[in-house]
């Protein structure tokens, strides 16, 4: 005997028969398709750091058909390695400055001159090749990686005004120690120099100012004499970099008016030489080597260059050279055949640089016109040891450079080339005797 419950419960409680062309009226039911995931290439960033005699452990090459720079033969255990570059990536940017439409030599300068600190924007090869061949525009996806509001940091030059004084006035920023915001005075010598109210002070003549109390900051800036040189960055731009994990350095920075800079002088060999005296000499009071430039020829291609007597040389055909040893020097000097760029700077300059713990060429980067890139490129054919342009069949291909310190080994000893009674080495560039 059938139930009569049983068959109400059959008729309040229908068996559910699902029916495509009515869909499904729960929400929590709807069936809806995985979005696409974003295929778009996205440059990281390698932040190589290396010791004091180590190098980075790399190489560049310019690739002949993209014109893009590709890093090569990365050393284990390197910083380059550390910092996670890998054979085959592509370089979009050198210290927060895009570099794939500018010249190789220009772009090997940048690192060489950069210290101990290297950042790198870069894309696997891969997807460099790709947004070539689907027309991205690779400078606006590098600065789509940093933040619409992004900006470089200002190491500016404040100059004291006899009555206004600096103009800026150091702010302690609440409940945060060792941090300090700058106000300036309206068309004061800060605000001309390119500080801004508002700014985050990062570092002040080569200090980091999260080091030093509010006190010490003030005794700086009241006791610099004529000038004081300060890292800062607007507030949107700080927090890109500490969302980038990036520390914010001089090396990074835009350049607002150093004084001292550097001088590029390009020789031409005449019937006597070029005419000066090139000598490895020790600074009084200090175990410093230099190289300087001295007893310049009236009338010689020196002089006419603009070279001064006592002027410390810093690099040659743009390679910087003063970690080297004096023969090496010369040696490179007389590689260049009749022509030879040179760039120096007073040793008032190079003291002002060294205190700020930052290389004198850093920010030096007038040897970039037609002609200079002409002549480096024939000085860095001719001298295969400086910069190899060989591949492993020995043939010659696109331009390659190891990136390492301005440290090189060499060797080749000049007849010309010896110590006088005090040990200094001395080497005339000139025919004369």
């Amino acid at each position: 005997m059938r139930s009569s419950t049983g068959c109400q419960d059959a008729m309040e409680f229908p068996r559910f028969t699902f029916n495509p062309k009515e869909g499904i009226d729960n929400p929590a039911l709807v069936i809806t398709d995985d979005p696409e995931p974003d295929q778009s290439p996205m440059p990281r960033l390698c932040q190589l750091k290396r010791l004091e005699g180590q190098s980075f452990g790399f190489y560049l090459r310019m690739d002949q058909r993209s014109q893009g720079f590709e890093i090569r033969d990365v050393e284990p255990w390197s910083p380059a390695e550390h910092s996670g570059l890998r054979d085959g990536d592509r370089v979009l940017e050198v210290n927060e400055e895009y570099v794939d439409n500018i010249d190789f030599y220009r772009v090997v300068r940048k690192i060489q001159s950069c210290g101990l600190h290297l950042f790198l924007l870069v894309l696997r090869r891969e997807e460099y090749e790709q947004s070539l061949s689907l027309g991205v525009d690779l400078q606006t996806l590098a600065k789509a990686s940093k933040g619409d509001r992004w900006s470089r940091p200002r190491l500016c030059h404040i100059s004291r005004h006899p009555v206004h004084g600096l103009g800026i006035t150091i702010v302690s920023v609440e409940g945060q120690k060792g941090q300090y915001t700058v106000s300036t005075m309206t068309d004061g010598p800060a605000e001309k120099a390119g500080v801004c109210t508002g700014d985050k002070l990062i570092w002040i003549n080569g200090a980091m100012v999260s080091t030093l109390t509010h006190s010490t900051l003030n005794r700086t800036v009241k006791k610099s004499d004529d000038s004081v040189t300060v890292l800062v960055i607007d507030r949107e731009s700080e927090s890109c970099y500490v969302r980038r994990k990036m520390p914010i350095l001089p090396v990074v920075a835009q350049c607002c008016g150093l004084p001292h800079t550097a001088k590029t002088m390009h020789l031409v060999k005449g019937r006597d030489g070029y005419g000066f005296l090139l000598r490895q000499e020790k600074l009084a009071g200090t175990r410093r080597i230099v190289h300087v430039l001295r007893e310049v020829d009236v009338g010689s291609p020196a002089e006419g260059a603009g070279m001064e007597d006592g002027d410390l040389l810093l690099a040659v055909n743009g390679k910087p050279v003063e970690s080297m040893e004096h023969e090496d020097i010369v040696k490179k000097i007389r590689q260049s055949g009749d022509k030879v760029i040179l760039t120096s700077i007073s040793i008032r300059g190079r003291d002002f640089y060294r205190e700020l713990g930052i290389s004198p060429v850093l920010f030096h980067d007038k040897c970039t016109l037609q002609d200079d890139r002409q002549q480096t490129v024939s000085h860095c054919t001719k001298n295969q040891s400086e910069t190899p342009l060989r591949d492993g069949d020995g043939c010659l291909t696109y331009p390659t450079m190891y990136v390492q310190d301005i440290e090189e080994a060499g060797c080749g000893f000049h007849s010309n080339c010896s110590p006088d009674q005090s040990g200094t080495l001395t080497t005339q560039m000139s025919e004369r005797t």
